[in-house]
């Protein structure tokens, strides 16, 4: 049994280019909190705190703009928490990347912003890809079953194209 959204691939390029445009607000946002934050805790923290405050801007335009009516099936801060959850890959991507180009580039410590965006974009087609199979879903998991299923589902091939094996 399938769960998705019906979507021809064009109206999923649309929402992937609406989350891309997102997504660089949030680096806006990530930097500007890193900036702000690092002279008060630090470079480390500050890098973490930053995370969760574009995220939760992330999660608000996603959920207004990108999948607009799309998945609002629960109490918004139950949805902004499958949001998090959901985008924990890309959490451990995109900081996993940021914190190891701090340690291994000592310009990148100095100028923080160089490891966010590449951290930014190690992040990105995971969190695009759970945040469209998990949170903005036209119709919600009713089971935990379901939604480890969803989790894994693997789409079925594109019979549409004319290739050769």
């Amino acid at each position: 049994m399938r769960f998705t959204l019906p979507s021809s691939p064009s109206l999923r390029l649309q929402r992937f280019l609406k989350f891309c445009v997102v997504g660089s607000l949030g680096f806006l946002w990530d930097t500007g909190a890193v900036y702000g934050l690092r002279p008060i805790i630090g470079l480390t923290a500050a890098t973490l705190v930053a995370y969760f405050i574009a995220a939760t801007l992330n999660w608000l335009l996603n959920s207004l703009w990108t999948f607009r009516g799309i998945g609002h099936h629960s109490h918004p801060v139950l949805q902004w928490l499958r949001f998090l959850s959901a985008n924990s890959l890309g959490f451990f991507l995109n900081r996993g990347t940021v914190y190891t180009l701090f340690y291994a580039f000592p310009l990148c410590a100095r100028y923080p912003v160089l490891a966010l965006a590449c951290g930014s974009f190690a992040g990105l087609i995971a969190n695009f890809n759970l945040s469209q199979k998990m949170v903005f879903r036209e119709k919600p998991p009713v089971s935990a079953l379901e939604l480890a299923e969803m989790t894994v589902e693997i789409p079925p091939p594109d019979h549409t194209r004319n290739t050769k094996p």
